[in-house]
């Protein structure tokens, strides 16, 4: 089944790269590949959820920066801003005050998605709070966080083009890990 542009989310990485991913889907092998470097889903099922894993890694690796206010799923996001999570602060005026609002938004792909896939759109999100830009030091905090965050980025690229392709809902024999984020 050839897909009708399904590296889309693939454009800027290396033709030889995007060859590779092609010959994976001719040959339908890119889950087997996913689901051989990434065994298991999370319960990270709810905002609830979500908000704790997301203070989880805020607390371990960011404990100077200013609080969350609001942590959550969003079933339109990929749909209407193309996006798979975003970073807002919202400025208002209370008496003499400004008080300042933080929250993120996680596109809900991410709730059957392997914890890795998560935890990096999270790592992500996160590294917004002291860096708007896509900058060199925006990478140093996600890679802090994350050591393997250029791999992950990768490979969650690859998740979403094995979605997009319809082979299936999400990569075969992913299980329900116990484990929080490490």
């Amino acid at each position: 089944m050839k897909p009708a542009a399904p590296l889309k989310y693939l454009g800027a990485y290396a033709p030889a790269l995007q060859a590779q991913v092609c010959e994976l889907i001719a040959q339908d092998r890119l889950g087997e590949y996913l689901s051989s470097r990434y065994q298991a889903t999370h319960q990270v099922s709810n905002d609830k959820a979500l908000r704790l894993a997301a203070l989880e890694l805020k607390d371990r690796f960011m404990r100077n920066t200013p609080p969350l206010d609001k942590v959550v799923y969003d079933s339109k996001l990929q749909v209407l801003r193309d996006a798979l999570g975003t970073h807002t602060t919202v400025s208002r005026v209370q008496g003499q005050r400004l008080k300042s609002s933080r929250e993120i938004r996680v596109a809900t792909v991410f709730r059957d998605a392997p914890a890795e896939f998560l935890k990096m759109i999270l790592v992500h999100e996160l590294a917004h709070l002291k860096e708007s830009d896509h900058n060199k030091a925006f990478y140093q905090l996600c890679t802090h966080m994350a050591p393997d965050y250029h791999q992950l980025e990768l490979d969650l690229r690859l998740y979403l083009t094995f979605l997009e392709c319809g082979k299936a809902k999400r990569t075969p024999d992913l299980r329900p890990s116990d484990k929080g984020f490490q």
